[in-house]
């Protein structure tokens, strides 16, 4: 019990320490994110999750855009998620086919709201204790690292 208490007290300092950032939020136009009220259900491939994002459409995967998405996930994810196995957060290979694009977007950018109010977010609450810290990427980059996992 110890040990549990101290691995949970050592991975919580450790997120709080590796996570953050200076880049302020911005607000951005993209195209394909269109307003419509939130989908929010147990399912994970209808729920849309809660915040800015509603629709996503998904077009061709643009290597240059996935090459951009590795390297803000390499410098601002990397604390707290791996590819191929569980770290601090979930593995997220193959994380789009679990969740819907939208819902992975309104993960990165509104983490706080997501796991106070959606289902599967508190889920993974409940599983890996640490609550998904807030990187504060503007829409535009959320939608770079959402086109790095499409390729996971």
């Amino acid at each position: 019990m110890i040990k549990l208490k101290l691995i949970t007290i050592i991975s919580v300092a450790t997120l709080l320490l590796s996570c953050g950032g200076d880049t302020p939020v911005t607000e951005s136009t993209t195209p394909e994110v269109k307003a419509e009220e939130p989908v929010v259900s147990d399912d994970p491939m209808k729920n849309k999750g809660l915040g800015p994002i509603s629709n996503i459409e998904l077009a061709d995967i643009d290597q240059a855009i996935v090459a951009e998405g590795l390297k803000i996930f390499t410098e601002k994810c990397t604390a707290c998620h791996n590819v191929g196995k569980r770290f601090v957060g979930p593995d997220l290979t193959g994380v789009t086919t679990r969740r819907t694009p939208e819902w992975i977007m309104n993960m990165i950018l509104n983490p706080e709201n997501m796991v106070a109010n959606d289902p599967i977010a508190k889920g993974l609450l409940g599983e890996y204790i640490a609550p998904m810290a807030n990187q504060n990427l503007t829409e535009e980059e959320a939608r770079k690292v959402l086109e790095y996992f499409r390729t996971l």
